[in-house]
């Protein structure tokens, strides 16, 4: 029924709103995925309250997401603010080819969005370790 894409849907007695979804988000499609097709991917995110950076992705479901940036297989599209268009194929005719893969930039857009570096920890440093990797549980036999 689509509840919650129509508004209709409640949890714990609150009626979820995805237009009160205020806070930054960076959303992947990919331009073959047979599990969640672009073009419903893309409605998806016209349904949230905040300002989408949706980009496209080349390839399927899983090559399209596991793209590591030292290769150049695939591509990416980045394209116009999701309130400028209607539809997918309107978003497309105004995108902007990419060669390789997308995680260069969502690295730069979730720097705008996260604090500091942390330091380095060292494991076990404050509760101490249980024993040394790979831990006895690899070992053990059913």
């Amino acid at each position: 029924e689509n509840r919650l894409a129509k508004g209709q849907m409640s949890l714990g007695g609150i009626k979820l709103d995805l237009r009160k979804v205020k806070l930054p988000i960076f959303e992947v499609a990919t331009k073959e995925d047979h599990i969640a097709p672009a073009k419903s991917v893309f409605i998806g995110a016209k349904l949230l309250g905040s300002d989408v950076e949706f980009v496209l992705a080349g390839s399927g479901h899983i090559a399209g997401v596991v793209n590591p940036p030292d290769k150049m297989k695939y591509q990416h599209w980045t394209g116009p603010k999701l309130s400028k268009v209607a539809t997918l194929d309107e978003w497309l005719s105004q995108a902007k080819e990419h060669p390789g893969s997308w995680w260069p930039r969502w690295t730069a857009w979730l720097s705008k969005y996260s604090g500091g570096w942390t330091a380095v920890r060292e494991p076990g440093a404050t509760l101490g370790a249980i024993e040394a990797a790979p831990g006895s549980y690899v070992r053990a036999k059913s």
